[in-house]
């Protein structure tokens, strides 16, 4: 196999720049939240474009915080997307897009191999082991862990995912180091050092966070402090160099 010589493009939407009346505004980019199927549309090619990315040539998914990962080699077109919470792909021309607006979008490349990763982990999703099964469906077309690059998406922080007690114990078990406390003290999870230790753990030293707390940024939906609100994406795609 020859060695294919890529760059990795990483991208995070804010809430700014669509044309989404509130309680969506502006830059909502989910489907399923309410909102105008049209404004959606003008959105997402508003924020394709804005990133040099064909808007037709994104592959978005039907996100269920469950664990399952599909490995893509083109565009859903008029087939609604699968119930999945990762994509993988090898295809150079294709951008994956995580919607969320508090879960953590993960995105993970390895440039050597050309293979590309989107995952969504939220609670649920990261507890089942979404963000293995990604960095597995990975190697699986070539990729290695010690290569990968991953980077993490605006999400709620560990200091305010407040969660009953019982619910910070049972992800605990699970991925000890989701294990956090409110900055009022109280329980709380935090789903970033969890998917930090998962990727850690399967040898992916390459893991940059957001600064971005999306309960505490005016800037970014959080479905937490609004209930009805839009979602933000988050896009990986390769280029040949």
């Amino acid at each position: 196999m020859g060695h294919a010589v890529i760059n990795a493009h990483f991208a995070f939407t804010d809430r700014w720049g669509g044309i989404s009346p509130p309680p969506y505004g502006e830059l909502n980019l989910g489907g399923a939240v309410g909102d105008d199927p049209a404004s959606v549309t003008e959105n997402r090619r508003r924020a394709a474009q804005n990133l040099g990315i064909d808007p037709t040539r994104v592959v978005w998914m039907n996100q269920v915080h469950g664990r399952d990962v599909a490995v893509v080699d083109g565009p859903w077109g008029d087939t609604p997307p699968p119930a999945v919470d990762a994509v993988v792909t090898r295809q150079r021309d294709l951008a994956l897009a995580v919607l969320t607006a508090d879960c953590t979008p993960v995105l993970l490349a390895d440039e050597h191999a050309g293979v590309i990763g989107a995952a969504h982990a939220g609670r649920p999703g990261l507890l089942k082991g979404v963000v293995p099964a990604t960095v597995e469906a990975m190697r699986e077309l070539g990729a290695d862990p010690s290569r990968i690059t991953a980077k993490l998406g605006p999400a709620v922080c560990g200091s305010c995912y407040e969660v009953p007690e019982a619910m910070r114990a049972e992800a605990a078990e699970t991925v000890s180091e989701t294990f956090a406390t409110t900055s009022w003290g109280t329980p709380a999870i935090d789903i970033g050092a969890g998917v930090r230790a998962q990727l850690e753990a399967l040898g992916v030293a390459r893991i940059t966070g957001s600064p971005v707390c999306t309960l505490e940024s005016a800037d970014h939906f959080s479905y937490r402090r609004e209930q009805t609100t839009g979602r933000l994406a988050s896009y990986v795609w390769t280029e040949s160099r």
